[in-house]
């Protein structure tokens, strides 16, 4: 990045009032993005305000300053007064007005065709754009396509007049945030920065590093950008590939996972990932999907990472297929059989639901005219869902009686409370898609 040459008052004004801890930070979003960096700005010793258009978001975090390290769960953990007292909710984005840097972190989800539904940056921005201030510095965190902070982002905020690099300052640096995770430490994990102008990266780049054991700037918002892409999309294609390993290997009656135990034991090129019954969390099954649309935009393609969303998208379907051939093989047919799904959070030991592959079993196993329940320790009630169409149920207990009433146990997600030697044990058939089942024996387990 080339330098910024003369620093403009209102820059100098910005740094200092950073470097001073003075500087008001507003985040908007208080979801799974926003309240990780609102806890890594307080933990730095700014003034937080967290905006949020859900009044129900805003009253839970009321009064309850969101701590780092109860972030993982989910939980909320008290503070000292002198922390909370910096830290301030609101549902009123005319507050926006008193805060110097504003950080976007918006959900990106997918519209009709797998296009991406940037209606919630868009908002944002013009809510920002309603109440800019010279000397304030907006950073967009949410994942998108390359392009998006320069050609969404910034012309509403240039709309008010102000001069962006010399008036206010705007920048990309995305979210890298793993639901469960509690090493490292969200502040341990490396920040890219990203500016429209060397200026806006100078500036989002102090900020970061007063947060951030480590702030990474890149040459434009679009490297971010597409950084952030990348990241995920080596995941999604790496699960499809494990998945569809895990097909091709089961047809030849193969362990898929005693493979990937294998050839994890070469020290050098190759990482291992783990097959599922499908792919989850907001960021896998939706951003391979931004980045075939950019593509297609500017007249190229981006075929592999399109036939791995295929992959993952189809792969329900083939656990079904084989929890209904199991079952056949055992003389139920599936419209006729009871089942009970482990596991209703998308990954282990969370309860995140979103995009969960787990709602997608329990609505193919409906569909079929199937009965369904769900065991999860961590989310005791499943409120009604719309894609897919399914009803508010709770999770049952998982004991020996229970147990019995199923036809079928099907283990969606690993978590490390079930007891899966009681599934092997009182369980008439197991079909697991994580590879928990293992070593225990039985010929009424099979791998899905």
């Amino acid at each position: 990045m080339t330098g910024i040459g003369t620093i403009s008052p209102a820059h100098a004004d910005l740094l200092q009032r950073i470097d001073t801890r003075t500087a008001v930070v507003g985040v908007i979003g208080l979801g799974h993005a926003g309240l990780p960096i609102a806890a890594a700005m307080l933990d730095a010793g700014f003034p937080v305000i967290g905006f949020d258009t859900d009044s129900h978001v805003v009253d839970r975090w009321t009064g309850r300053a969101p701590v780092t390290g109860g972030l993982v769960t989910g939980g909320e953990v008290s503070v000292d007064p002198a922390r909370e007292g910096r830290w301030h909710t609101s549902s009123e984005f005319s507050m926006l007005s008193e805060v110097d840097a504003i950080l976007l972190c918006v959900p990106t989800p997918l519209g009709e065709d797998d296009r991406p539904d940037l209606s919630h940056v868009e908002a944002a921005a013009d809510a920002v754009a309603a109440r800019l201030q010279p000397g304030q510095l907006v950073v967009l965190e949410s994942t998108t396509w390359p392009g998006t902070t320069r050609e969404v982002l910034l012309p509403r905020l240039e709309r008010t007049g102000l001069c962006c690099g010399v008036e206010v300052f705007v920048a990309y640096s995305p979210a890298r945030v793993d639901p469960g995770r509690a090493e490292p430490s969200p502040q341990q994990i490396p920040r890219l920065v990203g500016g429209v102008d060397a200026a806006s990266c100078d500036a989002a780049t102090r900020l970061y590093s007063a947060a951030h054991a480590q702030v990474v700037p890149v040459s434009s918002a679009e490297v971010a950008e597409a950084a952030k892409l990348l990241e995920n999309v080596y995941r999604a294609v790496n699960i499809a590939l494990v998945n569809e390993m895990k097909m091709v290997l089961g047809a030849m009656d193969i362990d898929v996972h005693e493979v990937i135990d294998a050839a994890a034991t070469k020290p050098f090129g190759f990482q291992a990932f783990r097959p599922g019954p499908g792919w989850g969390g907001h960021c896998i099954p939706i951003d391979p999907f931004y980045l075939a649309w950019k593509a297609d935009q500017v007249g190229s393609q981006a075929r592999f990472v399109e036939l791995a969303g295929r992959i993952n998208r189809a792969m329900p379907d083939y656990v079904i297929g084989r929890l209904r051939d199991a079952l056949s093989e055992r003389g139920t047919e599936l419209s006729a059989a009871r089942v009970l799904v482990v596991g209703l959070a998308y990954k282990p030991d969370i309860a995140d639901l979103r995009e969960s592959p787990s709602l997608q079993l329990i609505g193919r196993v409906l569909a079929a005219g199937a009965h369904a329940d769900y065991h999860d320790p961590h989310v005791p009630a499943m409120p009604a869902c719309k894609a897919p169409e399914l009803p508010a149920m709770g999770s049952v207990p998982l004991h020996e009686a229970e147990l019995a009433k199923y036809d079928a146990v099907l283990i969606a997600t690993d978590h490390s409370a079930v007891d899966y030697e009681l599934i092997a044990r009182v369980a008439r058939l197991v079909v697991d898609t994580r590879g928990v089942m293992r070593g225990l024996n039985g010929e009424h387990i099979i791998q899905a």
